[in-house]
């Protein structure tokens, strides 16, 4: 009882009419969330719209046994009646112009699931049934089973545009969403603002589901999810496990970093870590933990508040000079440099960070091991994904790198992981999927420390 929710390119709302779709499913059945592609924040949206925690399924980083085993596994912890996917981008869009990784179309065909197309149907009538023939007939494959169309002026439009996609395309009509700034959200460099940030996100959410629910059909929806085919046999696990030893995994959680996927940290769990979260805005010093785990997140916004908390970063900078293993993240690369935008951070790499107007990465990262380090043995090869607009100044110098880049950018001429005794900070965010090595090695890491 699945389906996968996809735009038709660059679908203005995707993300609000895929929230509100859980959300108002959610008043009389267990929704259990996902995002198709590398991202953290709609995923937050997603959670709290469904109180269940909303997973990332993507075909670069997994196998089609892999988003099998990631779908099933998250449908069982939450017991959910109904499995939702959020695409991304436009339904065919992935990384390369005629193949599929990277898609939402691979999603679906890897869960055997139904598509709910979402149409940005602003001027169109006739030419909608058109576009939704495009999509369908480009891979039959995809089950294209109905069509939402999005920026409707007017009940006469929406009439007419669904009458023309009903007859020519062959394909229900189950809503028309109205051209209504009351379901817009706000946006940052990175996309929409973390639900963290935003006091007043639940009320926005409820409202998007009361906007869903007066202009959706839900039970034709409910319906075609009962109708699903059933998943194709074939499962692989998300990570490895192995460690025995007991340890505690300190991971920097609050306004500031939170892009974590959740099974990176659940894959810790299962390799004996106990999860411990403690805030560089807010907490004085660092936990008494065996490792430390900094994700990405906004520390250019919260740098002024980041730089006031001096025992924090005091704390910090002597766990790394103690030679205690660290991973950090983007955003926790950022924290752990000298400074973001003049202000100063933990200072245990010796570089500025700086913000700049331009993106300086988007893009899925295949990376490879130079040497041995907490998280892989030399030769080791992942993959992952980097987005930021931010830039760490070498200068001239020369530091230790733990990651060959084979496909992406990262920090200096196709070189990642700024590395330092047992610390490492890199531009590439991990999913456990694309790295099943990660938790192992992290948490056999954090053993070995904690013996000393």
């Amino acid at each position: 009882m699945r389906a996968v929710i996809a735009g038709t390119g660059s679908a203005v709302g995707k993300t609000t009419i895929s929230t509100g779709i859980m959300r108002a499913l959610s008043d009389d059945y267990d929704v259990q969330p996902f995002k198709a592609g590398p991202d953290y924040i709609d995923p937050t949206y997603h959670s709290l719209a469904t109180g269940n925690n909303s997973r990332n399924l993507d075909s670069f980083f997994m196998s089609d046994s892999q988003i099998r085993e990631g779908f099933e596994r998250a449908m069982k912890i939450s017991g959910a009646d109904f499995g939702i996917v959020e695409g991304v981008r436009g339904l065919y869009e992935g990384i390369s112009p005629l193949e599929d990784v990277g898609s939402t179309a691979s999603i679906a065909k890897a869960l055997n699931a139904p598509v709910i197309l979402i149409l940005n149907s602003r001027s169109l009538v006739k030419s909608a049934a058109a576009i939704v023939i495009g999509f369908k007939t480009l891979d039959p494959s995809i089950k294209v089973e109905g069509v939402i169309l999005n920026l409707v002026k007017n009940r006469k439009h929406y009439l007419k545009a669904k009458e023309a996609v009903e007859t020519l395309a062959n394909t229900p009509v189950i809503g028309g969403i109205p051209r209504n700034i009351a379901i817009q959200v706000e946006q940052r460099h990175l996309g929409l603002v973390p639900a963290v940030e935003r006091e007043s996100i639940l009320q926005s959410i409820e409202k998007w589901g009361e906007v869903m629910a007066e202009n959706v059909d839900l039970d034709i929806l409910i319906s075609i999810m009962k109708d699903a085919e059933k998943l194709s046999n074939g499962r692989e696990p998300l990570w490895f496990e192995g460690n025995r030893e007991r340890v505690k995994i300190g991971v920097a959680m609050d306004e500031v970093f939170n892009f974590y996927y959740k099974e990176n940290l659940e894959a810790m769990q299962a390799n004996n870590a106990e999860i411990i979260l403690f805030s560089p805005l807010h907490d004085d010093e660092l936990p008494d933990v065996d490792g430390v785990y900094i994700g990405g997140g906004y520390p250019e916004i919260f740098a002024e508040k980041l730089e006031s908390n001096e025992s924090m970063r005091r704390s910090l900078y002597k766990y790394y000079n103690e030679g205690n293993p660290i991973y950090a993240e983007c955003g926790g690369l950022m924290y752990l440099s000298k400074s973001i935008n003049g202000r100063d951070m933990c200072n245990v790499f010796k570089y500025p960070s700086k913000m700049t107007k331009n993106v300086q990465a988007l893009s899925y990262v295949i990376s490879k091991a130079q040497k041995d380090n907490i998280i892989l043995k030399q030769g080791d090869i992942f993959r992952g994904h980097e987005f930021h607009y931010s830039k760490v100044d070498i200068g001239n110098s020369k530091p230790e790198f733990a990651f060959k880049i084979l496909r992406g950018t990262g920090i200096l001429g196709l070189e990642d992981g700024l590395m330092d005794k047992n610390t490492i900070a890199s531009y590439i965010h991990t999913h456990i999927a694309a790295c099943p090595q990660f938790a192992l090695n992290f948490t056999r890491s954090a053993a070995s420390n904690e013996k000393k």
